[in-house]
Parts: C-alpha cells; sequence; structure tokens
C-alpha cells in the first residue's frame, strides 16, 4: 500500500464515458465506525461494499454509452463492484479499504470505467500535529516564532 491514501467520503469520482467530463461524490453508506484524516467526525472509510448508489448526485452527466439520436442519454450511476482496493485491511462491515487508485464499475460503462480523482482527504494542521512536532519542525514551518518563549497553550489550534 505504500504511499497510498485511503478513499473517504467527500471523494470524487468520474466516469471515463461521461460526455462532459462532470464528477460526483462518493458517500460512504455501508459503515459508521472507521474515520480517516478527521477526529471521527466526517471523513469515514469507503470500502469495496459501497455500491449500487452511493454517489451524491449519482450521474456524471451524459453517457457516451447510451446515445440517443444526436445526443446521448442521462448518466444513472450505479457501481456494480470496485477494484484494486486495500485486501489487507477489513473493516467491521467486512469491506476491505478504497484506495486513491481503486476503480469502479457501471452497468453501462465497462470494467473499471469510474476513477476517483481525489481521494477525499485533506491535509489539515492540527493539535496532534503540533503536539507531536519538535521545535524544529515548528520553527521551519513557522520561522520567526521563538517557541521556547511561549507556552504550550499558544500551540493549540481549533480546526472547527
Amino acid at each position: 500500500m505504500a504511499e497510498k491514501h485511503y478513499v473517504v467520503q467527500g471523494a470524487t469520482c468520474q466516469c471515463k464515458f461521461s460526455v462532459a467530463p462532470e464528477t460526483d461524490i462518493l458517500q460512504v453508506k455501508t459503515q459508521t465506525k472507521h474515520y480517516a484524516n478527521d477526529e471521527g467526525e466526517e471523513k469515514l472509510i469507503a470500502s469495496h461494499k459501497d455500491i449500487g448508489q452511493t454517489m451524491k448526485k449519482n450521474t456524471f452527466g451524459k453517457c457516451k454509452k447510451q446515445p440517443s439520436g444526436s445526443d446521448y442519454l442521462p448518466c444513472q450511476t450505479k457501481i456494480t463492484k470496485w477494484s484494486g482496493f486495500y485486501d489487507k485491511i477489513t473493516l467491521s462491515n467486512k469491506g476491505n479499504p478504497l484506495l486513491e487508485d481503486s476503480k469502479a464499475t457501471c452497468p453501462m460503462g465497462a470494467p473499471d470505467c469510474i476513477i476517483i480523482k481525489d481521494h477525499g482527504q485533506t491535509a489539515d494542521l492540527s493539535k496532534k500535529n503540533t503536539e507531536s512536532s519538535s521545535p524544529e519542525v515548528l520553527y521551519e514551518i513557522l520561522p520567526g516564532v521563538n517557541f521556547s518563549e511561549l507556552e504550550d497553550n499558544v500551540l493549540m489550534i481549533n480546526n472547527k
């Protein structure tokens, strides 16, 4: 799994058969216990069990696989399976976490026609980051601040 991110709720997906490469947002509907990249509030880890209508809009716009005269019919996203998930971990829903290079299959498209454009995790500085960082590292991030003169509570960060 070297250097790959877990896919979380809010990840952006795209189908290669979308006429005007539209994206949709992945919703995790199969589990409520496993989070990544936050304090266990929003970013549920997606798994290969997240199939069916698991996108926010459930459409990628018009589908090239559904021609209709001089136009195309609207996409109705329904994921039938995922590939490229991390099979060395099993979540409580018996699902394996999706990785940023996992792909999904739709019955209208071909296998692996839906890709993950953005895994959904963000790099946020949190209280835990500052507590575990050495003064030298903090100085590199925030030059000009003399951390030896500051009280410990100055480094408390509220990310809300």
